[in-house]
């Protein structure tokens, strides 16, 4: 059976587009839409937080989060998306795709809700009830990634499967861009209704008492996406790729697929009875693994971690660059709800100008430029502009001069999502053998997460001013935010070199890519099956 496909998978890999490639993609793309509204609506609220529940009579700027809960709410989520990533990445091949898509979903919707609804006498035990469901709401999170990713790799066609894989992941730019629009209008709203001075003019009535109903807001609302497309995910079958080759009913995959595709597939009786008298073949921790995929596992991880150092530092504490260039004022001028609107402001300001087009730029060319071409790409051009931030930062730090530092922090995002992060999301979904392909996404995805860990929990101390006196309240001293951004800088130049592991897989079939019509050969002789046997699948 080498280099003979069964007729189900090869009519999926030369299927037209058509509706149910845009179901799919919708289905998957909102588990990715909750996942960025869910991770990064924290930005939107760290300093409110602080605010509230942080408050010290006479001190000259507002409460904030002391660092250890900082790096503690901003973190703990990526620390239980990374435990998701590995435990439903090994779930997904073990149980099915679709068994465990549901709960991931259900995990998302229950611990969102209960974000908001965060209990506590004290703020140490709020702020312990909000990293509890934070962390399980990431775990519900994880297991989205290498999940979301292989459903949508095996149901994809060869000519567009990059693209679909990729607008999947890009309704992240959609999430982040909700965050920030919906933080903007709820915190006018509550601007509008109750009027506070800053907190200059007056410490205690800068924070009204109802601005504790805003954070809890913005995060209960991110379990609508996720709750609305429950039901679909539950109708949706299971990915014939796993049903054939992990499962070994290619009946039930030809009977599943014709629904789908809306043609008549041939069960193949002959080759049905060949996959199950088949050996699983080669495991994860075997020699023969490392001899086929350990340099792809290991470029797919490195990439994706270092990637995640410059992504989520840069993401998740952009407010703060912000208010280093002054683009947003002063804490101790501001409002408690005002501070919310003009860090989501900024926020939803980069999103649309940058994050959510390099996401569909990388849509529109992945397939015609190859994955390579554009993870290579995506690496030099954020190593450029993070460099030319960098070294004359001072420069940028005058008034006059800060919008072009926005343009070209800008700049770094967009050839962010069209460049490596989109296709670091979309290899390891292509590369790896069905039976082992959800567990290396998820170890790919895993290591990316332990990438942004170290981005979040570093970046918080490394971009403290170096003089301890000008450093946030509690931190020590860093080595500031221009030398952060030049770490940063070098961090996407290793991107740039580990990209050379990582092999291209633009036009070819999921089999071809991972070897597995090799694997499928049968023991003994390596003759062909008599011509009884073989068909072509039509193209639909």
């Amino acid at each position: 059976m080498a280099g003979e496909q069964l007729q189900v998978l090869n009519a999926l890999d030369v299927a037209k587009t058509q509706w149910y490639h845009f179901t799919a993609i919708i289905i998957a793309g909102m588990g990715f839409f909750t996942d960025a509204y869910d991770l990064f609506c924290i930005s939107l609220v760290t300093k409110l937080l602080g605010r509230i529940y942080y408050h010290v009579d006479g001190m000259e700027k507002p409460g904030s989060l002391p660092p250890n809960v900082s790096a503690a709410v901003n973190g703990v989520a990526f620390c239980g998306t990374l435990a998701g990533q590995l435990f439903f990445g090994w779930l997904g091949d073990k149980l099915g795709r679709k068994k465990v898509y549901g709960m991931t979903l259900m995990l998302m919707v229950i611990c969102s809700v209960a974000s908001g609804l965060s209990f506590g006498h004290t703020p140490k035990s709020i702020m312990a009830t909000l990293c509890f469901f934070r962390f399980w709401l990431g775990f519900g999170i994880g297991g989205d990634y290498p999940l979301s990713a292989t459903i949508m790799s095996e149901y994809a066609n060869k000519k567009t499967r990059g693209a679909f894989i990729a607008a999947v992941f890009a309704m992240q730019g959609f999430g982040i861009l909700a965050g920030g629009i919906f933080a903007i209008i709820l915190s006018s709203s509550f601007n509008a209704m109750f009027e506070a001075p800053s907190y200059e003019v007056d410490a205690l009535r800068s924070t009204v008492p109802q601005a504790d109903y805003v954070w809890r807001i913005i995060l209960m609302v991110g379990a609508l996406p996720a709750a609305l497309t429950y039901y679909w995910r539950m109708k949706m079958p299971e990915t014939a790729r796993y049903t054939a080759l992990v499962a070994k009913n290619a009946k039930r995959a030809a009977s599943d697929m014709s629904k789908v595709l809306q043609m008549d597939i041939e069960a193949e009786p002959q080759k049905i009875e060949q996959i199950k008298e088949q050996k699983s073949g080669f495991g994860l921790f075997t020699k023969e693994f490392a001899k086929r995929h350990g340099l792809h596992l290991l470029g797919t991880t490195s990439t994706w971690f270092l990637l995640d150092i410059a992504f989520y530092s840069q993401n998740l504490f952009q407010k703060d660059i912000f208010s280093a260039i002054g683009w947003i004022p002063s804490a101790k001028s501001m409002n408690a709800i005002d501070e919310v609107y003009r860090i989501a402001r900024a926020q939803t300001l980069i999103a649309l100008c940058s994050t959510v087009p390099g996401y569909w730029f990388t849509v529109a060319f992945i397939d015609k430029m190859g994955r390579f071409a554009i993870q290579l790409m995506g690496f030099f051009f954020m190593t450029v502009f993070m460099f030319a931030l960098a070294i004359p930062y001072d420069h940028w730090t005058h008034k006059d001069n800060r919008i072009g530092f926005v343009i070209m922090y800008s700049l770094t995002f967009f050839f962010a999502n069209f460049g490596p992060n989109a296709t670091t999301f979309v290899v390891p979904a292509e590369i790896f053998p069905a039976r082992l392909r959800s567990t290396c996404h998820g170890i790919s995805a895993a290591s990316g997460k332990l990438g942004a860990i170290v981005g979040a929990f570093g970046f918080l101390y490394l971009a403290q001013n170096q003089d301890k006196a000008k450093a946030d309240a509690g931190y020590p001293a860093g080595i500031g935010v221009k030398n952060s951004l030049i770490v940063l800088g070098v961090v996407n130049a290793l991107g740039f070199l580990f990209t050379f592991l990582v092999p291209e897989s633009k036009g070819k079939s999921l089999e071809e890519m991972s070897g597995e019509n090799e694997d499928n050969e049968p023991q003994g002789e390596a003759e062909p099956p008599s011509s009884s046997g073989r068909r072509t699948a039509p193209v639909a």
